[in-house]
């Protein structure tokens, strides 16, 4: 109730409402203020004159704004009327509500009578102290508005559910607090007073008492007075008209005032105008409602703010004190240097000093030991002793006089701290403007499996304003396990080769600048293509038409690769939850648990061959692991040699799951060679026939007979061979784990190979004389179905 309080008071004298009228702008005002406000105009703008020119239009006439404008400069406080010289220019007066109201041109005559009887001066004008809209008033003056009586009612319960407490109406000095109400004499007695004057005999005896609050309650919803017409005081309104959207009597009816306007009862436009305004507040209460929320989200704000700038101060301070460390670390490191320097320079003066001092001791004792030589008076042994002396002299004097009298150190420390860099870079210490990048978005539509290789793509928020300088992609281990990281860089799209086939992987990105790194994206379910032993059945699935053909494109080797771009057609069904996007392979099984496919729109309602779209091997030779004599042709689909010697080649794809057939066509056969078919490990000897070493499981075969190879061991001749046009297929069950080989549709031997496991690359080794193509994707020969389903 207490925002309501503004709504409740008069934007003149800042109080609640007294007696207040309804100006024809709809806002509204105390009748007393209004009085106040009132302003005359010349005779010549009167309504008389108006509607003897012809130009007057209703009983009010709002004033030509360019001939009369109300202006105000916020700094000054004053405004005025203008375009009359007869209207006087006055200061304006701020009311208690901020609102600027003009005094009137002369003081009110003095009067006896209420403001709504008491005389308006012809000519008078008021201006609505909110919208500032002028109008000139007619002969009833203030009488001719509408009192709000439902604003005086609503003043009145407001001004009461206020009240601290309910007061006795009848003590004489201090009212002591009332106790109860009576409901017929609609007066609050304390104890004293009800034993008093309202004693429980007689009359009184049934009349009804009860506790204040309940009185305060039942005296709000008492009905108020009936408000009567403005023009006809003795008449009740009971009518509305529409056209001037206010209620009016029978007598104004009857008199014509309204004879072209549409008038209904008003009690039907009550309840009509009521549901009006309920459905708009509803409206309006939505908007409070998130007002609300949205001053919780600021005041929650205001307290994270306050949480990290304590974070932020404590970091920066961290900062600086490493900083700190850091220069006090290195001042260490340099007085360590000063010092070593000081020692050094001691040490070499203290050594000088210390070898001069032995040579000035000698030499002054060769001095001393001279002058007694010569004191001698004996010749001959004087002259047997001075050559040597002599030498000994010259030969000390040559020693002082290399340099041994220079100081070899000078006092002087011949270290200079460069420290213009670092306060250079003190002064440039500031706060970088830098956020960690957003969460990347992965886009579904350019998302896909091939084979056992996935492809995914992501960008940047369309809003996002903080730069990413790269990504990074992780990838569980198909079985649930931790996430990995598969490849990290600037590009935004990458695939991945080598997956298990008939796998469900998980896929996330998340995006890392010098500041931090983003949150991850949503996980993202990835499928790779399914086993190929799955039975035939023919059902709905949603595939676009222009979709349809299935790309026999070449996948990627087994290492992480980029592509640059990607075809934008896959056959995928995009799920979405609040917590995980799903992208299931066409592929996949529709019985799986969670597939439904019913809602989906007619254009993808067409029927597709599972068990078509089951043989899923699409690949292709692959040249970059292939002998540099193998040559290539048909999108690397045929090969052949130029060496007479065997060179391997394999193919893209590894298998490690799943049942895989695949054959080669013999396009030439020249010379009866034995080209070997079968597959073999990523690191298998490519200058040797297939099957010379452990890491090949192959069949070689000639024009009349066949062997199997492992590890040069040949094993299992049967008769039959190849020649030109001759197709050769190669079986791998990796679920049964065996081996097996065809020649032109018929079983060449038995099983080849048992207990094979691990991950295989289809193989072929051959020389010039041969040249095959490969065919791949293609169902399993129906003896070995038949052979499996009675396994």
């Amino acid at each position: 109730m207490e925002e309501m309080e503004e709504e409740l008071k008069c934007p003149v004298c800042g109080s609640f409402y007294r007696e207040p009228i309804i100006l024809p702008c709809s806002h509204n005002i105390c009748q007393a203020c209004a009085r106040n406000i009132l302003v005359q105009t010349p005779e010549s703008e009167s309504p008389q004159s108006r509607r003897a020119s012809g130009s007057g239009v209703s009983d009010y006439d709002y004033l030509d704004l360019d001939k009369m404008s109300l202006y105000s400069e916020a700094d000054s406080g004053y405004g005025s009327y203008g375009g009359f010289a007869s209207a006087p220019t006055t200061p304006c007066q701020k009311s208690p509500n901020g609102v600027r109201v003009f005094p009137p041109a002369m003081p009110p005559p003095a009067t006896h009578l209420s403001p709504a009887l008491a005389p308006v001066p012809r000519n008078s004008c008021i201006t609505c102290p909110q919208c500032h809209r002028s109008l000139i008033l007619d002969d009833r003056g203030l009488r001719g508005f509408p009192k709000n009586r439902v604003l005086e009612g609503v003043i009145d319960r407001y001004q009461q559910s206020k009240a601290a407490a309910l007061k006795c109406q009848l003590c004489e000095k201090a009212p002591k607090e009332a106790t109860v109400m009576c409901e017929q004499c609609d007066v609050f007695y304390c104890d004293p007073c009800r034993l008093r004057c309202h004693p429980p005999r007689g009359p009184l005896a049934k009349h009804r008492l009860v506790p204040p609050a309940q009185g305060r309650v039942s005296r709000r919803l008492s009905p108020r007075k009936v408000s009567t017409c403005t023009d006809h005081e003795l008449e009740n309104h009971s009518m509305y008209c529409v056209q001037c959207k206010m209620p009016v009597c029978y007598q104004c009816l009857e008199e014509g005032k309204h004879s072209s306007h549409e008038v209904k009862a008003l009690g039907a436009m009550w309840k009509l105008h009521k549901n009006q305004l309920s459905q708009a507040l509803n409206g309006l209460s939505d908007r409070a409602k998130e007002a609300k929320e949205f001053l919780v989200q600021l005041r929650n704000m205001v307290q994270q703010i306050q949480e990290n700038s304590v974070e932020f101060e404590a970091c920066l301070v961290a900062q600086c004190d490493a900083l700190i460390d850091a220069l006090n670390r290195r001042k260490a490191q340099l007085l360590a240097r000063v010092n070593k320097e000081h020692e050094h320079k001691l040490k070499v003066v203290r050594d000088q000093i210390s070898h001069c001092t032995v040579k000035l001791r000698q030499t002054t004792g060769l001095m001393e030991y001279c002058l007694e030589v010569i004191k001698e008076n004996d010749p001959s042994g004087f002259l047997q002793i001075s050559d040597a002396l002599i030498r000994r002299v010259h030969l000390t004097e040559d020693q002082w006089g290399k340099g041994t009298l220079t100081p070899r150190m000078t006092t002087d420390f011949d270290l200079s701290l460069d420290n213009s860099p670092l306060l250079q870079s003190i002064h440039q210490l500031d706060f970088v403007q830098m956020k960690i990048p957003a969460t990347p978005i992965l886009q579904l539509e350019e998302c896909c499996t091939h084979n056992n290789s996935a492809t995914l793509s992501w960008k940047q928020p369309p809003l996002s304003t903080v730069p990413a300088e790269g990504y990074i992609l992780e990838l569980d281990d198909g079985n649930g396990g931790q996430f990995r990281e598969v490849y990290v860089g600037k590009e935004t799209m990458c695939t991945v080769d080598g997956l298990h086939f008939n796998s469900t992987y998980n896929a996330r990105i998340k995006a890392f600048n010098k500041t931090g790194v983003s949150q991850y994206s949503k996980t993202l379910v990835l499928q790779t293509s399914e086993d190929t032993d799955s039975e035939e059945q023919t059902v709905p699935f949603p595939v676009p038409s222009e979709r349809l053909p299935l790309r026999r494109m070449s996948p990627f080797s087994s290492t992480l690769n980029l592509q640059p771009s990607f075809p934008r057609r896959s056959y995928f069904d995009f799920r979405s939850s609040p917590h995980q996007l799903s992208l299931h392979s066409s592929l996949q099984s529709l019985n799986a648990p969670g597939c439904n496919f019913e809602a989906q729109s007619a254009p993808y309602s067409q029927l597709v061959d599972i068990k078509k779209l089951l043989a899923v091997a699409w690949f292709a030779f692959d040249p970059g692991s292939a002998h540099s004599d193998i040559i290539f042709s048909n999108d690397n689909l045929t090969v052949t040699c130029s060496s007479y010697d065997d060179r391997v080649v394999l193919g893209k794809t590894g298998f490690s799951k799943g049942v895989h057939y695949w054959e080669l066509t013999v396009d030439r056969y020249d010379n009866h060679p034995d080209p070997a078919f079968g597959v073999a490990r990523a690191n298998v000897m490519k200058d040797v026939m297939l099957g010379k070493d452990d890491k090949a499981w192959a069949m070689y075969v000639d024009n009349n007979r066949s062997w199997f190879m492992h590890n040069n061991s040949h094993t299992n001749r049967t008769e039959g061979g190849i020649t030109k046009g001759a197709t050769i297929g190669v079986l791998l069950d990796l679920n049964r784990k065996n081996l097996t080989f065809f020649i032109n549709d018929d079983q060449q031997g038995p099983i080849a190979f048992e207990n094979v496991e691990g991950l295989f690359f289809p193989a072929v080794s051959l020389n010039r004389n041969v040249q095959v193509t490969l065919h791949t994707g293609l169902p399993v020969p129906d003896c070995y179905s038949s052979r499996a389903s009675i396994a």
